[in-house]
């Protein structure tokens, strides 16, 4: 929960926080306690599962439950091995896995090279919908068991590309040769699974096993979900703390509240209506950093009155329409900053963002988004919405302020509407059915910092975060051939060669890069957020 950034890899997680308006008062939860972190969380849209997440609040859980072959420091992003003893490969396509050795689920059971085999293969079945499935693609064999025509069956139950060698040894084969391929095995769709997750997969779903730092005591839907610390847990990053309880909140403005009345310890997205006080309020118990974080506003292009030319101008239309520097000073007091891009800073010009790829499309132009929305026949229909949930984040504020501008710009109060819609499930339910007609809020959380991750997951044709349905064969084969790169400079320049492409099309708006934000309690010390502003928990300790 998401995002979260590789060379042909993944997704992430399109972010942001919900939260619980039973949380309220003086009640401590009944954990509020001993050594237990009090958390605001925001409740997942689905079951929560490594291959079946791509959004911040169930992936915040997995990093939590779970550790892969790899690791993102939680300061540089940079990948570092975790379970992995070696990844080794003499041509860049089959690559050798020894993992190492004493590692436990937190039912007792051992990690196997088994665990992994059998975990990536149910991920990319096509049987068990797995929404990132995707992550697979890579691997000799996932047209095998995921084809991509949507009327095939699949011919085998297993990718081919995976073997066992060993109990703790195995080998991946990719369909091409692809060097940075070991940079993407931190993300959460890569982890293991235990055996009860195949044996008996409605109650791992009740109560997730994993082999990480925390294991999961107690889980009530809508409520809280408490973690206790794992005590076999094998790594380096033992938990310095007895727990965490992730309590849901369905307005962040109520756990800030909470948050000031010494009831909640930690909440990592505080609101925009507070950001102006926080500093004040919390001191140095206040945090905010930049993060590989950017919102955008995405357009449904399966809605036919969405697609062609005169379409595409009137989406670059919008963009100019919009007055970001008025916005992130006004609404952000120095938390967000226009964007120019579809990346992040943080990746740096060396990681593939440019400062003005965006250039006047992303500029606050008026007169010129007046011209070319009425020269290319006006808005469908006549107007737009604008739909986001509204139960984190401070959206409502921003799309308030984004319908303005563009109904002032338009001198037409009723050309931009906010849609509102209560919960982030409902949300997310209604793009994943293709149910928008306007524009809709959308962002991206990195799971890695770099730049692949900004554009794959979510433009690449069928990709599995791509919720505004764009297509277009020029940009996949530059992803393509980026991918394929023997140096990473080449596949950089590739990269950005087919953000240009999205910078024409504007299948979604840059708006903003996000800055991590977040607010703890007295009774803790050692917080900080990692690079992707997801708090690392393990790391916290309670006074």
């Amino acid at each position: 929960m998401r995002a979260v950034t590789r060379l042909t890899w993944t997704a992430g997680m399109t972010a942001i926080a919900l939260t619980i308006a039973a949380c309220g008062g003086g009640d401590d939860g009944g954990t509020g306690g001993g050594n237990i972190v009090r958390a605001s969380w925001g409740d997942p849209p689905r079951p929560i599962e490594p291959a079946n997440t791509n959004e911040v609040q169930a992936g915040k859980v997995l990093d939590m439950i779970f550790r892969g072959l790899k690791r993102y420091d939680p300061e540089t992003g940079e990948a570092e091995n975790m379970m992995a003893e070696s990844i080794e490969t003499d041509d860049q396509r089959t690559f050798r896995i020894t993992l190492e050795k004493g590692w436990t689920f937190s039912d007792g059971s051992k990690v196997t090279a088994q665990s992994y085999v059998d975990a990536w293969n149910y991920g990319a079945h096509i049987d068990n919908a797995q929404i990132g499935s995707y992550f697979f693609q890579f691997i000799e064999g996932y047209e095998d068991v995921h084809p991509s025509d949507e009327n095939a069956e699949p011919t085998a139950d297993t990718m081919s590309g995976l073997e066992v060698t060993g109990e703790y040894s195995f080998t991946v084969t990719l369909t091409e040769p692809f060097s940075l391929w070991p940079e993407t095995l931190g993300y959460a769709a890569y982890s293991p699974l235990p055996r009860l997750f195949f044996e008996d997969h409605d109650a791992w779903l009740a109560k997730p096993v994993g082999n990480g730092p925390y294991k999961i005591e107690s889980y009530t839907r809508s409520q809280s979900m408490k973690l206790v610390r794992y005590e076999d847990y094998a790594g380096d990053d033992k938990a310095q703390n007895d727990g965490v309880e992730l309590r849901v909140y369905t307005d962040n403005n109520t756990a800030y509240t909470d948050l000031q009345a010494g009831n909640l310890d930690l909440i990592d997205d505080v609101p925009a209506s507070q950001l102006a006080n926080a500093e004040r309020d919390l001191g140095d118990r206040y945090i905010n950093q930049p993060a590989g974080i950017v919102q955008t506003v995405s357009f449904p292009l399966y809605d036919p009155d969405w697609q062609g030319d005169d379409a595409r101008i009137i989406r670059q239309a919008l963009s100019m329409a919009i007055n970001r520097e008025e916005i992130t000073e006004r609404i952000y007091h120095g938390t967000r900053t226009p964007a120019t891009d579809f990346t992040s800073p943080v990746l740096g010009d060396e990681g593939g963002y440019e400062d003005d790829l965006c250039g006047e499309l992303c500029e606050y132009r008026p007169e010129e988004a007046r011209r070319m929305i009425r020269e290319a026949g006006g808005l469908p229909g006549g107007s737009v919405t604008l739909t986001s949930n509204v139960d984190t984040g401070s959206h409502r504020q921003w799309m308030d302020a984004v319908c303005n501008n563009i109904n002032n710009v338009l001198d037409d109060d009723n050309a931009c509407t906010v849609n509102p819609v209560p919960t982030f499930a409902d949300f997310r339910n209604r793009i994943t059915s293709d149910e928008m007609t306007g524009m809709f809020r959308t962002g991206w959380q990195m799971d890695y910092p770099l730049i692949q991750n900004f554009l794959q997951p979510i433009f690449y044709t069928d990709a599995s975060s791509n919720d505004s349905g764009y297509s277009d064969e020029r940009f996949d084969d530059l992803i393509d051939q980026a991918n394929a790169a023997d140096d990473e400079e080449e596949a950089i320049e590739l990269f950005q060669e087919a953000e240009e492409l999205l910078i024409r099309d504007m299948p979604a708006i840059p708006l903003w890069y996000q800055n991590g934000t977040a607010g703890y309690s007295e009774r803790l010390s050692d917080v900080k957020l990692n690079a992707f502003s997801v708090p690392v928990f393990t790391d916290i300790k309670v006074s």
